[in-house]
């Protein structure tokens, strides 16, 4: 049961709070509520106006390397998207990586999502049911609990912007998914226009933006939605959010050998971040066989020369692992083997 579709409803909040504990919070698929039960025409009322789709579990990837698990999903209308379950620092916690879309229409060009083009956004319910499926596994297996949510796998988040807010929101509730907002965290490209407005509208979940080169002839080639604002429109827009948030922005950067390491890279992000206060999130490329160009991963000298100059920009450097890479079931993997048929429908950016 997905409790996402029902944005009309017009329960008494009270009512409406509890309905959302009870399925979300506890993972019921029925409306037995304890205590005061709902009447019979509220009964109905949500049976008709609740969706009663599942997703449906089409594999299941363990890595043993990382500890994650990925799974690959099927919509009642036979998309597939993925999930990952990832273990944190912190034994028995876990947080869940979530799809926004089917495919994605960015064509970055050492992602592997980037193969599928776009099927078509991903709803708010299946989001949350995606979720909740994980997070219910995790408790019926004993392991322990998931305390996050990331949305970043297939899919640029900011693309699908009003269901991922909604989605983020139902986790976030403390009758619903019950996550701290700050545990929460979603990921763009750098879509200037929707990080303008996710500022103005003062979320309060977490944002990473993709930079992955601050050179912006470089960046167009391995972002190619670069091209349509610059990178000083998208450092101000950064600026902006880090005035209204006081919080650091964090930068992810791929970590392309032989690409995106040298010392060039580093007076590139001077130039362009000055004293605005970021925290550098370093992620790996996946194998050469899983990219479209063949990127390769980073020596460990140049990753480490790398890492070297950036922290002369005395900005906090995080080393990051991308998960399911034993299993080649990093983003994207998965459904890009399993469904190579995918057409690119883009929908305007």
């Amino acid at each position: 049961m997905a409790l996402a579709q029902a944005q009309g409803m017009r329960l008494p909040l009270v009512q409406a709070r509890r309905v959302l504990v009870h399925v979300l919070s506890e993972g019921r698929d029925d409306l037995d509520l304890p205590g005061q039960p709902l009447s019979r025409a509220t009964r109905a009322w949500l049976g008709s106006h609740l969706r009663h789709d599942r997703l449906a579990v089409e594999e299941r990837v363990r890595d043993d390397g990382d500890g994650s698990v990925r799974y690959l999903l099927r919509s009642p209308d036979g998309a597939l998207h993925e999930a990952v379950r990832i273990p944190l620092h912190k034994a028995g916690a876990f947080s869940v990586c979530l799809s926004s879309q089917v495919g994605c229409a960015m064509g970055c060009a050492f992602c592997a999502t980037g193969r599928l083009g776009l099927r078509r956004h991903l709803e708010a319910w299946e989001m949350v049911a995606a979720w909740r499926l994980v997070r219910d596994e995790v408790v019926a297996q004993g392991l322990g609990r998931v305390t996050g949510a990331v949305f970043m796998g297939q899919g640029e988040p900011f693309h699908n912007y009003d269901a991922v807010i909604r989605a983020a929101d139902q986790l976030g509730h403390p009758c619903g998914g019950r996550i701290g907002g700050r545990a929460i965290t979603i990921s763009t490209v750098g879509l200037v226009p929707q990080i303008r407005r996710y500022t103005a509208e003062g979320h309060r979940f977490r944002l990473i933006v993709s930079l992955t080169s601050a050179r912006a002839e470089r960046r167009a080639a391995l972002l190619p939605v670069a091209g349509k604002w610059s990178l000083e429109e998208l450092a101000q827009a950064l600026r902006a959010h880090h005035e209204a948030t006081r919080q650091r922005v964090t930068i992810a950067m791929v970590v392309l050998g032989g690409v995106n390491t040298g010392d060039d890279e580093v007076q590139a992000l001077r130039a362009l971040l000055g004293d605005l206060p970021v925290r550098i999130n370093l992620v790996d490329v996946n194998a050469a066989e899983a990219t479209p160009d063949g990127f390769r991963r980073a020596t460990d000298a140049e990753r480490r020369a790398f890492m070297d100059g950036l922290a002369g920009l005395g900005q906090p450097v995080v080393r990051r692992y991308s998960v399911g890479q034993e299993q080649q079931a990093a983003c994207g993997m998965l459904a890009a083997t399993r469904a190579p048929a995918l057409v690119a429908e883009a929908p305007e950016v």
